[in-house]
């Protein structure tokens, strides 16, 4: 029963945040990204104040880890064009330029943190090849209407 309980609680905390958090940022990377920074990388556990006054870790966790993974999931059945699109859109959320970031972000390979734990390598590895492009593409456009200029 006590499993049952946990599934029904796990549930509802990815309505509630689903509802009240990610309904708010607008974009799959935006939320992801967000999702993402809620992880502790040395511990690999998600926290949430808010959602932990209402519900106990252990729950949290798994409910944040399974809407992380969901978020990824989804963005990689997008095409190429969309995850470009997204990405564009995450990163103009910054108060910088976006040639600027999108080349911090492919130097330092940040976007890496994105990706949940316990991937299969060929979903890491595609996420990363995409990624990585579109942040080139992105580089490589500033560059060309520069030189053009």
């Amino acid at each position: 029963m006590e499993g049952l309980d946990e599934f029904h609680q796990s549930r509802a905390v990815i309505e509630d945040f689903a509802a009240n958090t990610l309904g708010r940022i607008p974009g799959d990377v935006s939320r992801l990204l967000h999702v993402a920074m809620l992880r502790d990388l040395a511990s690999g556990r998600y926290r949430h104040d808010g959602l932990a006054a209402l519900y106990s870790e252990p729950v949290v966790d798994e409910a944040l880890r399974l809407c992380h993974e969901q978020l990824f999931e989804r963005l990689l059945e997008t095409s190429l064009e969309s995850q470009d699109a997204e990405v564009r859109k995450c990163l103009q959320s910054f108060d910088v330029e976006l040639n600027e970031i999108a080349a911090r972000w492919k130097e330092h390979e940040f976007y890496k943190c994105l990706i949940p734990s316990g991937v299969p390598i060929y979903l890491r590895e595609l996420f990363c090849s995409n990624f990585g492009t579109v942040l080139g593409l992105i580089v490589e456009q500033s560059v060309t209407r520069r030189s053009v200029a």
